[in-house]
């Protein structure tokens, strides 16, 4: 997935999630941070969300059932995959990967598993802490045997 594909996503669902959670178009626009006018355009399918206004929806309505359905349960590490091209500048506690996930391999007690919605990857640690995320499979799995490897030296 592509920032230009979440960008086309979420666009597409603006006006689904505004009923979801039934706000006007004003308090909408205002709550994200842009016009009314450019949110009907948005609504409309004239126009998409900037990205800015992507990262703020999905932050501001993650829990939300059109957000979940779009991304799972996780959106906000969907934009961080993105947004960081794949490598995590930080280690964050996961749910293990229960629900939208895949498991993919296996290797020194880490797991790489892919999110069934987004089609991510990404690696978990013993604990559960994500210490990798990618687009990129053949990526993922690299580093998923280089993370093993470096486990067993230390």
């Amino acid at each position: 997935m592509t920032r230009d594909e979440i960008i086309s996503r979420v666009s597409e669902k603006v006006r689904v999630l505004r009923a979801e959670v039934g706000y006007t178009q004003d308090k909408m626009a205002d709550i994200i941070g842009i016009s009314k006018k450019t949110l009907v355009q948005i609504e409309k399918g004239r126009a998409q969300a900037g990205w800015s206004t992507v990262v703020t929806i999905c932050a501001l309505f993650r829990e939300t059932e059109t957000i979940q359905f779009l991304f799972g349960n996780e959106p906000l590490e969907v934009l961080e995959t993105i947004a960081h091209e794949g490598t995590d500048y930080r280690k964050e506690k996961t749910l293990g990967g229960k629900v939208w996930w895949r498991e993919v391999a296996r290797d020194g007690g880490f797991v790489m598993q892919q999110n069934i919605l987004s089609q991510h990857y990404r690696i978990l640690d013993q604990d559960d802490f994500r210490i990798f995320s990618s687009f990129e499979e053949t990526e993922t799995k690299e580093r998923l045997e280089e993370i093993a490897a470096e486990a067993l030296k230390g």
